[in-house]
């Protein structure tokens, strides 16, 4: 009974393609676990053969060994029936045993597979995918997915023996009474498919309505959304926006619960109906002494057991295809291709130099739709709630904002939209030297750091490093030949330690503290009570920026790389930071090919050559000295930017 219920609930509208090749497959995961599901399948056979045998005990106890009062069978049928139940319990936990056995390993061959594909998954792939998503297709469709190989076909075939092997003995027993019983199965079908389609609609508004309201949990209670509450003095308007959202999940579940109740009511009437008729047929067929009492009770026990199996294989294709449905999910990543591939036999860049070269280069944030992943629609998913401050109700103003952005974009001379990120970009460092990138907002500079350590693959042209093409080049050496610091630098939530050593894993204690003092940051962390194995928190947040920039500068110095990329975020730091900050990156990037996006003056200054970017191109090129002398892009940036910085 309760099968169906949840059968109910589960139901979606996707109908998959259950095809040849995706069986084919799905079974090549259950292929390791043969052993065991026939291991299984040995087991389903001992307890369906065990559910026939306890009714056929009591018949034989009613109809024969109580009348002739024979206390010897009396006695071996009482222990018959106390060690079927423990032979059956025992088999059981084999069984389930067999099965988790089964269901975990496909779990984890699915969750390992689709992980290590996503590492090599391009920036690409992960700015226009959610995360909530991908959550959801590692934990929610993996699980689903393992449910048709340890569940799903495992209920079928159970109750496919057990339902054959109580029809024969019923059959055996008395055919007329057998066909009675089966009589009200059609009703079954119309109750469940009536109230089924009330019930998934009321589950499908509970799911969303609970979704919205940890959506707004979700917003309101992180450290960020808090704060924004507190500094806004909306601690009551949240409160009222919570209860309304609490409220509707609640009625919706009150709704759910008396459709649900009377949905068990009304399949239990039903199985009474096919109860009243076998005992009432039954009855009249032992008044006419064609049936024995012993018979009916065995008719009886049947009955309740054929009704479960039968219910089971009925909901077994909504099963099979949900289970289906999360394969298709796990098999659309596993197949996704690669957007930064690497050659089979690419090159391992040792004892690079730092030489860097860029070619023509021309890029453009083209979204290619085969490395995409489908729109999936989530009952219940956070992921799924678009508006979570306004209770869903649409921006009417939407639309208009968006047109009269994109009005002043093209009327706008200085703005710098457009469809090309970069265009025609050539430029060499030599190896040591350091490169300063300056320009706009939005003019290219980070999306131009971006192609260095193949996070994204240029439209056109050729990016080389010591005369070799990226696409050459492994990308795990590549990685290692190159550190990079961004503006928002990300920490774990974990020791400063972890964090550092993340460069570095079999970096020792001493390594450790020498990166740290050559990033300023040392002293600070001696200063903590934990030292460092002080826990940074989530994103780092329990540091300040100046102190979470300078673990990212340690980081990378552990790391050793020999070319530098450096976003060099100082504007929103204080003056001690900054001068902090400073004094390190002047020990960073000693020594080593460093491509900077300046921010600083001082970092101008000693720059070997300056890239003046706009609009995507490379405008001016030169020293500070010799580009002031031209009057263009650079001087503006210097009068409005740096000529007030103390040096």
């Amino acid at each position: 009974m309760h099968g169906s219920w949840f059968m109910v609930m589960r139901q979606g509208d996707e109908k998959p393609k259950i095809t040849k090749q995706l069986l084919l497959r799905v079974l090549a995961y259950a292929k390791p676990y043969w052993g065991h599901i026939g291991g299984m399948l040995l087991t389903i056979l001992a307890t369906s053969a065990l559910s026939v045998v306890t009714p056929l005990i009591f018949r034989q106890l009613i109809d024969t060994i109580l009348p002739n009062k024979d206390l010897s069978k009396l006695t071996m049928f009482a222990i018959a029936l106390l060690l079927v139940p423990l032979l059956n319990g025992g088999i059981s936990v084999i069984q389930r045993k067999l099965n988790v056995t089964v269901g975990e390993g496909v779990i984890y061959d699915l969750r390992v597979a689709l992980f290590v594909r996503l590492q090599r998954m391009s920036l690409r792939f992960f700015t226009n995918t959610k995360v909530g998503e991908l959550i959801s297709r590692l934990n929610n469709d993996v699980v689903g997915a393992q449910n048709a190989i340890s569940n799903t076909i495992v209920g079928i075939v159970t109750n496919l023996i057990e339902g054959a092997a109580i029809l024969i003995v019923m059959l055996s027993l008395e055919w007329r009474l057998t066909i009675g019983s089966i009589f009200v199965l059609p009703l079954f079908y119309l109750i469940a498919r009536r109230l089924g389609e009330r019930l998934r609609t009321i589950a499908r508004e509970a799911m969303e309505l609970n979704a919205q309201m940890n959506a707004h949990m979700n917003e309101t209670l992180n450290i960020g959304g808090a704060l924004l509450v507190k500094l806004f003095g909306r601690s009551n308007e949240e409160g009222e926006r919570f209860r309304q959202r609490a409220a509707g999940v609640r009625d919706m579940g009150i709704q759910r619960a008396v459709i649900g109740s009377s949905f068990f009511v009304m399949i239990g009437l039903v199985s009474a109906v096919g109860t009243a008729l076998v005992y009432g047929f039954g009855g009249w067929l032992v008044i006419q002494d064609k049936f024995t009492i012993g018979t009916i009770v065995a008719f009886g026990s049947y009955l309740s057991t054929l009704y479960g199996a039968l219910q089971g294989l009925a909901g077994a294709p909504v099963e099979f295809s949900t289970s289906m449905v999360s394969f298709e999910r796990v098999f659309e990543i596993i197949d996704l291709p690669h957007d930064i591939e690497e050659k089979k036999d690419a090159l391992i860049l040792n004892n690079a130099k730092g030489e860097l070269t860029f070619e023509d280069i021309d890029f453009k944030y083209s979204i290619n739709e085969n490395i995409m992943l489908s729109e999936v629609k989530r009952y219940g998913s956070m992921a799924d709630v678009t508006a979570v401050m306004s209770l869903g109700e649409k921006d009417k103003s939407k639309n208009g904002m968006k047109d009269a952005a994109s009005t002043i974009g093209e009327a706008d001379p200085k703005s710098q939209a457009r469809d090309v990120a970069l265009e025609g970009v050539s430029f060499t460092a030599a190896p040591g030297q350091l490169i300063a990138l300056v320009g706009p907002s939005g003019a290219g500079k980070t999306t131009l750091t971006y192609l260095i350590p193949r996070l994204y693959d240029p439209t056109s042209g050729v990016i080389r490093i010591d005369g070799h093409d990226l696409h050459d080049l492994t990308l795990d050496s590549l990685a290692a030949t190159i550190g990079m610091v961004t503006q928002e630098t990300h920490l774990f939530h974990d020791s400063i330690r972890t964090n550092l050593t993340y460069a570095k894993m079999d970096a020792t204690q001493s390594e450790i503290e020498t990166a740290a003092r050559a990033a300023n940051i040392h002293d600070f962390v001696m200063g903590l009570p934990d030292g460092y194995d002080t826990i940074v928190g989530e994103r780092g947040y329990r540091l300040s920026g100046g102190e979470k920039q300078r673990v990212a500068l340690a980081r990378v110095i552990l790391k050793n790389p020999r070319i530098l990329v450096l976003d060099e975020a100082t504007s929103s730091l204080d003056s001690e930071s900054e001068s902090l900050i400073q004094d390190a990156l002047k020990r960073v990037m000693a020594g080593r090919t460093s491509i900077v996006i300046a921010h600083r003056l001082s970092t101008i200054l000693a720059a070997d050559l300056i890239l003046v970017m706009d609009r995507g191109r490379i405008v001016e090129r030169g020293t500070h000295d010799e580009l002031l002398v031209t009057g263009g892009l650079y001087s503006q940036l210097y009068e409005t930017q740096f000529r007030g910085e103390r040096i």
